[in-house]
């Protein structure tokens, strides 16, 4: 059975906290429930590019690299797939150039966008321009976290939570090393 918590978006956590996890903060995913989704998205993966040989997950800098190294981790577990890791470093407020870790050749492959947030989709339709000087096979995003605030064409294929969110409101994934501890909303 799935545990259903009520999501309190004003000013108290409403989800059970686990060790290190600020009370004050207004967690809207735990550790282990972010394990879940993330668990969740990889059988996704899976079953959506079935015959596939490799992988491209193409992680956006600090938060999405660290859930593109889990999403690699849980294909090897669940799936016989390889998987290529790759970082792209852009600004997220005003992107213009995006940076690729290593360059890769992407032709005829399936990429994965991964990214901690969608908010707004500029982000991900940014970090979309290197693999637009090939021809890759497919090209997927996945987030942790989806907010309905389109102003972009940009839809994840993969997510682990949606959120209805005002405008003002934040939502930050939390990472400590490889893990990812939760997501708040301030």
């Amino acid at each position: 059975m799935i545990p259903i918590y009520f999501y309190n978006f004003r000013h108290e956590p409403s989800l059970p906290t686990q060790s290190g996890q600020d009370m004050n903060k207004n967690y809207i995913l735990t550790q282990k429930i972010a394990e879940q989704k993330m668990r969740r998205m990889a059988y996704e993966i899976l079953e959506n590019n079935a015959g596939e040989k490799e992988l491209i997950l193409a992680g956006i800098r600090e938060s999405g690299s660290v859930i593109a190294r889990n999403m690699q981790r849980l294909l090897k577990e669940i799936g016989n797939f390889e998987t290529d890791l790759i970082s792209l470093m852009l600004d997220k407020r005003y992107p213009k150039e995006v940076v690729m870790s290593k360059s890769v050749d992407v032709n005829d492959k399936v990429v994965i966008v991964i990214d901690d947030v969608a908010n707004s989709g500029r982000t991900l339709l940014f970090a979309l321009k290197p693999f637009l000087e090939f021809h890759p096979k497919k090209i997927q995003a996945l987030v942790l976290v989806e907010r309905t605030h389109k102003a972009f064409p940009v839809k994840p294929d993969y997510v682990g939570l949606s959120v209805a969110t005002t405008m003002q409101e934040h939502i930050f994934v939390e990472v400590e090393g490889e893990a990812v501890k939760g997501a708040w909303l301030e």
